[in-house]
């Protein structure tokens, strides 16, 4: 029997729609499950990046990112350094809640692997949710979020144990301790005192020698011997940590076992995006979960020749320019693989950059575009504002801008949205899902507070007001740049949480919306608002207290010394040392 004409013009239709979708990558609708590659960069500024204002750096691949997705200009990070944001970014929840917030100054991060703080067990992650949807998951690059408790290779906080199938990084991160030609980075002026301390201590028992052998006075031998073996024992307590940060710090790992110790720095790049590159082809006829999370452009900003010299900005902006070269590598990985259509692709940075970091008087931190300060301050603009962009086609506007407040607290829920999580309904999630958002389905973030931390320490607050729009800041703590008048603490080295700070009573407040560098404090003689803005923000504060519960405080005094017992350790402790990477470079570098 002869077939009508349309069921044949149907058929043709079909025909060349699986063709052509098989040309160009598959189509997909909202409900499907996506691919996921996040991809972070280490203390990169909201600054740096072309599409979000810089004109003397490079960043063709993050700025295609930018036109072919949406871009949020008003994206924050829940901590303005590097353990607590990436703990945010990884539970959905202000790190405050799971202890990997610092009441100190000097530990605001994990500094030690061979510390016994890290991420708690009960802490549920993004990979975590998905891995039990079904998603392979590999997390490439810095992790910094602990590893052992209670053994050497316990390794309770280790990526593996938090949902991911797959580890290939650093547990802790890149510093400029990891290069050898480099000054320490890692408490410098703390270890410049103990030096001093050291040598006091050792002149004791020389100085007891001169009357002894002078006759001035008997010195006994017991004596000398005593502030000898004391000088000795405080040099061995601190030197036996410090004095080998290269080698206890500086590891590169392949899920539970370490590959280098000490890692070649100058290596690890490559190999990261080697890894990279192999675990999306390994796992592309599966979703997966990539999180790509760079070593750039933390100093010591270590980049391979053929980007020396590249930017305009220095040494730095070649870091930058490389890693935006590595997200193009990825990206074009996903075109060739005809993934693109089915793979969310997010960029950001953990925090802004930091203003005090100084190679040889050079600046060798980023720049945070009209933001006023910088890493490690707990709310200025400059310290938590980063960039933020999500491509997915066929889902997502090309080119869109959302000018509205979201945080890296928000990956959590809305990863968990798309690839059919179910969140734990035990716990406070303060990240919201962006999807609706982003699609534009609401044109309104759900934010309406936000709370601003420097290590337990609230120093900041927002307010998205609603009904029109506006976005208003208080500052109840800021704090003391150095020396007086400069924009960020060059004296210390980084801006302190404690002690040395102004408070603010009242707090300043700011209209970001209008005024987003901070430039212009509002009062009571020239904002009619400003007793109600502040009771309102000051009434969101109190009802947020209520919803934290006491727990461990994983960055406490003693979960942030060293332990030898905890040092992870290739060979036989404390004889560290291996490599058993292969020779063979990336032919994609």
């Amino acid at each position: 029997m002869k077939q009508p004409f349309y069921d044949w013009n149907c058929w043709l239709s079909v025909s060349l729609w699986c063709l052509f979708g098989g040309l160009n990558g598959t189509f997909v609708t909202r409900n499907s499950r996506p691919n996921i590659v996040l991809l972070m960069a280490d203390d990169l500024g909201v600054g740096d990046v072309c599409c979000y204002g810089n004109d003397t750096v490079s960043t063709p691949n993050i700025d295609r990112l930018a036109s072919e997705g949406v871009r949020l200009t008003q994206h924050l990070a829940a901590a303005s350094v590097c353990t607590p944001s990436r703990a945010a970014f990884l539970t959905g929840r202000y790190p405050i809640r799971s202890g990997m917030a610092s009441p100190f100054n000097l530990n605001r991060a994990l500094i030690w692997l061979g510390g016994s703080g890290g991420l708690p067990s009960n802490e549920t992650t993004f990979a975590k949710l998905l891995q039990h949807r079904g998603y392979r998951t590999g997390l490439i690059g810095k992790w910094h979020q602990g590893l052992s408790c209670a053994s050497r290779n316990d390794h309770c906080f280790h990526p593996l144990n938090h949902g991911f199938d797959y580890f290939y990084g650093l547990p802790f991160g890149l510093f400029s301790d990891c290069q050898p030609s480099k000054s320490p980075e890692l408490h410098r002026w703390l270890r410049i005192k103990l030096w001093i301390s050291t040598a006091v201590l050792g002149l004791v028992p020389l100085l007891l020698l001169i009357p002894k052998f002078a006759r001035w006075f008997p010195v006994p031998w017991k004596v000398i011997l005593v502030f000898t073996l004391l000088a000795f024992l405080f040099f061995v307590s601190w030197y036996s940590s410090y004095g080998f940060t290269r080698r206890w710090n500086c590891i590169l790992m392949r899920n539970h076992e370490i590959i280098q110790q000490p890692m070649k720095e100058e290596r690890v790049a490559s190999l990261m995006l080697k890894e990279a590159l192999a675990f999306i082809d390994r796992y592309k006829r599966e979703p997966f979960l990539l999180f790509v999370s760079f070593l750039h452009v933390h100093t010591p900003l270590i980049t391979k020749k053929k980007f020396v010299g590249h930017s305009k900005y220095g040494s730095y902006g070649d870091n930058v320019e490389e890693m935006d070269w590595m997200v193009g590598k990825i990206l074009d990985a996903l075109d060739r693989e005809l993934l693109a259509n089915h793979t969310l692709v997010y960029f950001t940075s953990d925090h802004g950059g930091r203003l005090e970091a100084q190679d040889g008087g050079a600046q060798a931190g980023g720049w945070n575009g009209i933001y006023k300060g910088g890493k490690g301050m707990g709310g200025w603009e400059g310290g938590i504002r980063v960039p933020g962009i999500f491509r997915w086609p066929t889902v997502l506007e090309a080119g869109k801008v959302i000018d509205e407040p979201t945080s890296l607290m928000d990956i959590y829920p809305t990863l968990s949205y798309i690839g059919g999580g179910i969140p734990p309904q035990d716990r406070v999630i303060d990240g919201r899902n962006l999807m609706p958002l982003l699609e534009g389905r609401v044109s309104h973030s759900d934010h309406e507070f936000l709370f601003h931390y420097c290590g337990v320490y609230l120093h900041t607050a927002r307010w998205h007001q609603k009904d029109c729009a506006t976005v208003w800041k208080v500052h109840y703590v800021t704090p003391k740049f150095s020396p007086e008048g400069a924009g960020a603490c060059y004296g210390s080295g980084m801006c302190s949480c404690t002690g040395d700070v102004t408070y603010h009573d009242p707090p300043l407040l700011f209209d970001i919306s209008r005024d987003p560098s901070e430039s212009q404090p509002l009062n009571p003689d020239n904002e009619v608002l400003f007793d109600s803005v502040v009771k309102k923000i000051e009434a969101a504060i109190k009802e947020h207290r209520r919803t934290l519960t006491p727990v461990p405080q994983q960055l406490s005094v003693f979960n942030t010394i060293w332990k030898p017992w905890l040092q992870p350790c290739c060979g036989t402790f404390p004889f560290c040392g291996c490599d058993k990477e292969d020779d063979i470079l990336s032919t994609a570098w």
